[in-house]
């Protein structure tokens, strides 16, 4: 009986010390969203589940896009230029690294000439490989020495956005202008195939086992679907081309699978929606409006979670992909781009 009634005593005083709205999801699902505003010349980092903004870094003119270095302790932000895709403006020519603990802008490395630098992803060997749209190139960062140590030619102008194959042994880039896409050899450092695709694409994304890549053909409501065949079944540099279209209610600006494979999310700017297709039956069966015109998707590593930017109105849309329901949205200010995801259990 005394046992029982310290158990309760426990329990309500641990219920009492826990703070109203306490964030009670696990380790996997916290951590932090950087989001690069392309109109106040910074990076924000929140807490999502808070809707809570506690840094905020200048960066260049302008950032568009961030990626968090594999130990969670920078982030490299491609100073893209004052304009548009294509459209006349400054020519970047820096990375600016954020040290993420000290939440401060720490070095920016020089590409020694201007390239426009867009999206940059890490590689399997460590290395950053970024999109240079003047080089008609992805250039090879040590992070270590912050030193350019390589490119790989994409052979197209406008390369904008890269993805990677989850074995690191390939590439893709959107050449937005071009209407094509342009397959990377990793360690050969070598263009193998570009793949014709519309007048004009956009972003461009990759099912987690690399047998699909997507990308958005911008005059027409469709998602191109690409098949990516082996070398083994195909031939030495293995085979690329669209094998199909998916319809959409509206033209598509960017895309993002599931960790799980199981689903694909396509955002339309226009029309403020973001679309969830089935990857298997590859139709579009979920359906969320949008608090803007979308930019980019980021989902949450552990799949629990979608962010969708919304540069327009400055907010973040949050849905939440396990009860498909959409939440409250992150609100910011005007210009919200790239976001990446930084996880909590790190050593900062």
């Amino acid at each position: 009986m005394h046992i029982s009634l310290a158990f309760a005593i426990a329990a309500s005083m641990l219920f009492v010390l826990l703070p109203a709205g306490v964030d009670t999801s696990t380790s996997k699902e916290k951590g932090t969203l950087v989001v690069v505003n392309q109109v106040e010349h910074n990076v924000v980092l929140v807490e999502p589940g808070l809707n809570r903004r506690f840094a905020t870094i200048d960066v260049g003119v302008n950032g568009h896009e961030a990626i968090v270095s594999p130990d969670a302790r920078f982030a490299y932000v491609p100073i893209y230029g004052n304009s548009g895709v294509g459209k006349p403006g400054t020519d970047g020519t820096t990375i600016d690294v954020i040290d993420l603990g000290a939440r401060k802008l720490s070095s920016s490395i020089d590409l020694g000439k201007p390239l426009r630098p867009h999206r940059a992803e890490f590689g399997l060997d460590g290395l950053l490989y970024v999109t240079a749209e003047l080089g008609n190139a992805v250039k090879i960062v040590d992070p270590r020495s912050q030193k350019v140590v390589g490119e790989i030619p994409t052979g197209q102008p406008q390369s904008h956005m890269l993805v990677f194959s989850p074995d690191g042994r390939r590439a893709y880039t959107s050449n937005v202008g071009a209407g094509n896409i342009s397959v990377l050899d990793i360690s050969g450092r070598r263009l193998i195939s570009v793949i014709p695709v519309a007048k004009t694409i956009q972003r461009i994304s990759i099912t987690p086992d690399g047998s699909r890549v997507f990308t958005h053909d911008q005059n027409a409501p469709r998602l191109a679907v690409i098949e990516v065949s082996d070398e083994k079944s195909s031939g030495a540099s293995g085979s690329y081309k669209v094998t199909s279209w998916i319809d959409l209610p509206g033209v598509a600006y960017a895309s993002a699978a599931t960790p799980d494979g199981k689903w694909l999310l396509v955002a339309c700017m226009k029309k403020h929606l973001l679309l969830a297709i089935d990857l298997v039956t590859l139709k579009v069966v979920k359906s969320f409006d949008l608090p803007g015109s979308p930019s980019e998707i980021l989902i949450r590593p552990d799949g629990g979670a979608a962010f969708v930017s919304c540069m327009d109105t400055g907010k973040i849309a949050v849905v939440d992909l396990r009860a498909w329901q959409q939440q409250e949205p992150v609100v910011l200010t005007p210009g919200v781009d790239g976001l990446a995801w930084m996880p909590m259990n790190t050593s900062n």
